[in-house]
């Protein structure tokens, strides 16, 4: 058994260190650039409308908070759920592993990766609104397995899409957000991880059995106060240490461009070092281009395709330009990091030997708020709690595709049964595995985005165009 468990090891680890290798990162890239370029710095030009569309319409029109179609979710709840899927664990522990391991210039390489992903996620929504169709219950079917059918007409890497997103439902979606909460309950409140996953199984299952529009009436109540809970905590941190932010800034734009490799201990992280981990924890953390939301982005009532492509560039502004950024900016205006310490630790024990990350935010908070430690433990709680819903989704979608209306009911069922394992478990195999498949989701994604990107750009115009003549 052992030798099985190090086989797969040892596969994983190739495969992981291809998907989320140079030549991916710089592929996740390529295609944001692209649409960033075709479609004329959309996020940059458009930037007024694309925050009007969305967040301030908010405030001004009921009809994006709520549907009269019983079958989509309002406008602002496909946010919400997308959100809930894509704010969790890596927004905060991730990033302070990005920061551990990849020095303060991760933070840039996060910020572009991020800048140019809100592209190729507008490009996947816009897609997704294009192609979904209406099942036999009259709800909204679509994603990246629709519109790689039917807008390149190639059914075997739409069903390849599916199993690794099926597949990675029940991982990073599922047992290692699980046992997140376990752990965080576990470590600052004693809780025992087997009442921790009783309790998360009879939520989960509550919510996820009235399918779509029931999850999304929770999240819609949930994201918003836990983005606000953790964003007003990390002000709090930032602000009580303002004069050190100036700094921060500083050494993130220095680290990043630092081309002396990382050795005895002092000379640096190195530019490499600092690209790959803030670009594959960006990409982690608002999953553009992994084709993941836009399942939950089709179900929304808008008409207008470029509408809800937009919905997408605010997710992604949302989840890595304010949320991690948060958690960055606390971090190095805390004083809990010492990137000489943190080069001397790797150097002479590797990167075991730096603390988790989700220590090094809890440290950073505890510098101000009491009990630090139970704070970030109820944020990862209720951000993790968010993913595994969000996630449901994505994997009901998959089961769906690949096996019709009828595997729903059963994947249900297996998916709250593994969230018990995922509290009691020891999951570190299963975080690696998970964060490869994750990874493979975006390899037929990418290609059919890519594929069909002039049909993005054609609907972009198109949308413009009518958008000045009503001026």
């Amino acid at each position: 058994m052992e030798q099985v468990i190090k086989t797969i090891e040892e596969v994983n680890d190739v495969l992981n260190g291809f998907i989320w290798g140079p030549y991916m990162l710089i592929f996740f890239l390529l295609v944001g650039a692209m649409f960033t370029i075709r479609t004329g710095f959309f996020q940059i030009t458009q930037f007024k409308n694309w925050i009007d569309v969305t967040f301030l319409n908010v405030f001004r029109d009921r009809k994006v908070l709520k549907t009269d179609d019983k079958h989509s979710i309002s406008q602002f709840q496909s946010l919400c759920t997308a959100l809930a899927a894509t704010i969790g664990t890596g927004n905060i522990a991730g990033v302070a592993t990005a920061i551990a391991l990849g020095g303060p210039g991760a933070v840039f390489w996060m910020w572009l990766s991020a800048f140019l992903g809100m592209m190729t996620n507008y490009a996947e929504n816009t897609l997704g609104i294009k192609y979904r169709y209406r099942n036999e219950r009259g709800d909204w079917v679509g994603g990246a397995m629709i519109y790689i059918e039917r807008g390149l007409h190639c059914k075997w890497l739409a069903v390849i899409f599916s199993v690794f997103c099926f597949l990675a439902s029940f991982g990073i979606g599922n047992m290692t957000q699980a046992n997140s909460i376990a752990s965080g309950l576990s470590d600052s409140f004693g809780v025992p991880t087997y009442i921790t996953a009783v309790v998360v199984m009879f939520f989960v299952a509550l919510v996820i059995v009235g399918g779509i529009k029931r999850i999304a009436s929770v999240t819609e109540k949930i994201v918003p106060f836990m983005a606000v809970f953790y964003i007003l905590g990390g002000l709090v941190v930032i602000l009580m240490h303002a004069d050190k932010v100036p700094g921060a800034f500083a050494m993130i734009f220095t680290e990043a461009f630092n081309f002396k490799a990382a050795g005895g201990g002092v000379l640096g992280y190195g530019i490499a070092t600092a690209m790959k981990r803030g670009i594959s924890r960006g990409v982690f953390s608002n999953e553009a281009g992994l084709g993941s939301s836009v399942m939950v982005h089709s179900a929304s009532d808008v008409e207008e395709p470029v509408i809800q492509g937009m919905w997408g560039v605010f997710e992604v502004f949302a989840d890595t330009i304010v949320v991690c950024t948060i958690t960055c900016l606390t971090i190095l205006t805390s004083g809990v990091y010492n990137m000489e310490g943190y080069l001397t630790a790797i150097a002479e024990g590797g990167e075991n030997a730096v603390v988790s990350g989700t220590t090094l935010t809890a440290n950073a908070f505890a510098t101000v708020i009491p009990y630090g430690d139970r704070f970030v433990a109820i944020a990862i709680m209720m951000f993790a709690f968010s993913t595994i819903l969000g996630w449901s989704y994505y994997g009901e979608r998959a089961v769906e595709y690949l096996f019709g209306i009828q595997g729903i009911l059963p994947y249900k069922i297996v998916f709250v049964i593994v969230i018990f394992f995922g509290c009691t478990g020891s999951l570190s195999l299963v975080w690696d595995i998970a964060d490869t498949l994750n990874g493979f989701m975006s390899v037929p994604n990418l290609i059919a985005v890519s594929l069909l990107s002039g049909e993005v750009v054609k609907m972009t115009k198109e949308y413009l165009d009518r958008k000045k003549k009503m001026v």
